[in-house]
């Protein structure tokens, strides 16, 4: 009985073990197919007049330098106003506030506001920013501060609490104050989650579109940084939709897509990078 017991469970292991190969096989199957299939359309169009000139309306040649620049435009705009909110907000949460009800309510709210639709986004920022500042870079940086803003401040807050208790214990020991405890110990031993959590907010910014439609506009025009934020501009992911959907460019809308690709790829090791980097330094 035992035996034909164990029997049964071995092949119910080998069936288990099987059906996860078979499923983990056809995700990276699609996902290679995917690349491939975006990079072989894309980059027999990508040439160097393509990524360093604007679209000449006379001429019809068609560049996305503008595009290039707006979307370097709105990730600094984001940062800038994302990184010190989202930091400061988790070091507040993890470190001062004691009201463990409050907490709880906002990190419940931070984690919805995480699963809401981007279009939601967009809406909301069409009406606050866009009626305020008008159709503009700023507007869609704004909005996508809001949107990252929970990503920045979780992985922050998660990172703060895996700083060992005694690291402030010692700092407190010696004399230290509250915030020389968190500037010189608790910050450089959580370094790592919050450029993590940057990193994983560019990847959200150079791949959000919907809510930019709404809030920055379709202009492919060559500004620097104080024009461009104040000026309509479309992002390369703008540029992807508007090149596809109302101009039937669908060369032009592979090489962006495969440029973003290149660029999510990028990121993504970057983050796996850094991270490994930091790991390695806390184990030395």
């Amino acid at each position: 009985m035992n035996q034909s017991i164990s029997v049964k469970r071995k092949y119910y292991g080998m069936l288990l073990k099987t059906l996860m190969l078979l499923s983990a096989g056809l995700v990276a199957l699609l996902v290679v197919m995917l690349i491939a299939y975006v990079l072989l359309k894309g980059i027999p169009n990508i040439t160097w007049q393509f990524l360093s000139t604007k679209p000449g309306y006379i001429s019809k040649n068609i560049g996305i330098l503008p595009d290039i620049l707006n979307t370097v435009y709105i990730i600094l705009a984001t940062l800038l106003v994302v990184l010190p909110l989202g930091v400061g907000a988790a070091v507040y949460l993890t470190e001062y506030a004691s009201n463990k009800r409050v907490v709880n309510l906002i990190e419940y709210a931070a984690e919805t506001l995480s699963g809401i639709p981007s279009i939601i986004y967009g809406l909301v920022g069409m009406l606050l920013f866009s009626n305020s500042f008008g159709t503009c870079l700023m507007a869609g940086a704004l909005t996508l501060v809001i949107m990252n803003l929970p990503t920045v401040m979780r992985t922050t807050q998660e990172s703060l609490k895996t700083v060992p208790l005694s690291y402030r214990e010692g700092a407190f020991g010696l004399g230290a104050g509250k915030w020389r405890v968190i500037r010189t110990v608790v910050l450089p031993g959580c370094v790592d989650g919050v450029i993590t959590g940057c990193i994983l907010s560019v990847g959200r910014i150079i791949g959000e579109s919907a809510a930019l439609l709404f809030t920055a506009g379709f202009a492919h025009a060559v500004n620097g940084v104080l024009d461009g934020l104040a000026s309509p501009g479309a992002t390369l992911t703008v540029a992807l939709y508007v090149y596809a959907k109302e101009q039937g460019e669908f060369g032009v809308a592979f090489a962006i897509a495969a440029i973003l690709m290149v660029l999510a790829v990028l990121i993504n090791l970057s983050a796996t990078g850094v991270q490994k980097r930091f790991e390695k330094r806390r184990s030395l």
